[in-house]
């Protein structure tokens, strides 16, 4: 065992972007991939005993990161999201001489 990997309190520990708990079984019930740029972005909305989820993975270089929102989230989801695209759609974009990421509120 590497010295910073400790077993959880809590139980068995998932690792980042690995699959559902063992023997949780998911149905896809709809799905769809687009491609930005360089980015693949695959939605999947799922279901599994918990509920339904809608899983959205992106892929670049050969990584894959993976955020879950559950279906009783989704709207508040559409209402941020559309509030960034009017946002971006009436300000241009800023030409920066050395760009800093942006690290948002968190």
């Amino acid at each position: 065992m590497i010295s910073n990997e400790r077993p959880s309190p809590y139980g068995h520990r998932q690792r980042a972007g690995g699959s559902p708990q063992p023997g949780m079984a998911e149905a896809t019930i709809k799905a769809e991939k687009i491609h930005i740029e360089r980015k693949t972005f695959v939605f999947s909305l799922k279901e599994n005993p918990r509920g339904r989820f809608l899983r959205i993975t992106e892929g670049t270089g050969g990584r894959r990161d993976t955020i879950i929102i559950p279906t009783t989230g989704l709207e508040d989801f559409r209402h941020v999201l559309d509030t960034m695209i009017q946002v971006a759609a009436s300000s241009p974009p800023q030409a920066h001489a050395a760009a800093v990421p942006d690290r948002g509120p968190f």
